[in-house]
């Protein structure tokens, strides 16, 4: 892996480390609506759709200006029907966003709130869509990063499939590290962004959806920027985004696809992550740290560790002293118990993953926190 000298690793759910090749991208400027810089975005579309092995006779790719949030309230903006309702399946913050979202749309919604450690289950959502048989569409987070727990997709897309409900999919933290296939699993739309597990940086998302659906979408946008129907429309008639793109990102995004095929693609990608993964959990536990989830739930994306017990704990001190030391971590984002989180993903591998356990030693032992081995967390694993 690339070593970056003076700059601290970023242990997050993205923006991540990036490569030198992906930076260097950036140090050439490009004109917007220049067809070189068409060439670029035909070409990143092309390639996420054969990502998502989506065959291209039936699926879009549309990017969106913005962070995910931007390209996810675009989504759900086209692809919900205003008359219908929405099933949100949330257990964590981005969960609780899409409902937001739908809220502020003036659109139709039902929960399924699993708190923040347990996933929605197949059989759950089943009977919620025989009970109510208003709801028209299903809402997904593949990999919930406030706890970092990874939801069964596939069981839950073949329930909505069963029912003829359309699936929309927040794929933001799983997409490019983690496979998925909407030739073989029913997805109607799938979004992500440039600075997850592509590995590029922040400045665009982008949604992949049945072109049926997205054709359906024309003029339910709430918003002139964030109308998805209409940045397709003027992207496949033109070739060029509605308003000005973040040319730099675009590119730096371009170089990050062609890492990413050089390094086995998705299953390269997920094998690293997966490593980086284990390595982590099994030097924390050896730490005496208790993760949030059980193994069977565990993404290869983030880790949530619970905060020790010790009074003398406090997480700004760690963090700081960590970061002093060259690492980046994240805070908790639960309501039930204090945590704080660690990511896979980035330009990083098991060598960087044990320099950062070997601080967090000398960090704890600066601090005078004990650890207890054998702690438990609220979802009984150890």
């Amino acid at each position: 892996m690339t070593d970056h000298i003076k700059e601290p690793y970023l242990l997050t759910p993205g923006p991540l480390t990036t490569s030198r090749a992906t930076k260097a991208a950036m140090l050439r400027d490009w004109g917007s609506w220049d067809d070189d810089f068409n060439q670029v975005t035909a070409d990143i579309r092309r390639q996420l759709l054969a990502m998502a092995e989506a065959p291209s006779d039936e699926y879009a790719c549309v990017p969106m200006q913005g962070s995910g949030t931007f390209a996810v309230e675009s989504a759900l903006a086209c692809a919900t029907d205003p008359g219908g309702k929405v099933l949100v399946l949330m257990n964590g913050a981005y969960g609780k966003r899409a409902a937001q979202l739908l809220h502020m749309m003036g659109r139709r919604y039902a929960t399924l709130d699993k708190g923040d450690y347990l996933p929605p289950r197949a059989d759950e959502v089943a009977a919620l869509l025989e009970q109510d048989p208003a709801i028209t569409s299903v809402f997904l987070v593949h990999c919930e990063t406030s706890s970092g727990i990874l939801n069964p997709l596939d069981a839950i897309a073949d329930v909505v499939h069963t029912h003829g409900k359309a699936l929309i999919v927040d794929a933001m933290s799983s997409f490019g590290g983690i496979p998925i296939s909407l030739a073989t699993t029913p997805i109607d739309v799938l979004v992500s962004s440039a600075n997850k597990c592509i590995e590029g940086v922040p400045g665009f998302g982008f949604v992949i959806i049945h072109q049926a659906l997205l054709e359906a979408g024309e003029g339910r946008a709430h918003s002139l920027s964030l109308d998805l129907h209409a940045q397709w429309e003027y992207m496949e008639r033109t070739g060029q985004w509605r308003f000005t793109p973040p040319t730099h990102t675009v590119v730096a995004f371009q170089a990050a696809l062609a890492q990413h095929r050089e390094e086995g693609g998705v299953p390269g990608r997920c094998a690293r992550y997966s490593r980086n993964r284990d390595a982590l959990v099994n030097g924390m536990r050896a730490l005496g740290f208790s993760t949030l989830l059980e193994d069977e739930w565990l993404s290869p994306i983030i880790t949530t560790f619970l905060s020790p017990p010790d009074p003398a704990f406090e997480f700004h001190t760690f963090y700081a002293a960590l970061k002093a030391r060259g690492f980046l971590i994240y805070p908790g984002k639960l309501t039930e118990v204090e945590s704080f989180r660690i990511g896979c993903i980035g330009q990083l591998g098991t060598t960087v993953i044990a320099r950062l356990l070997s601080a967090i030693q000398d960090v704890l032992a600066d601090m005078d926190v004990s650890l207890i081995a054998d702690l438990s967390s609220p979802s009984g694993s150890a």
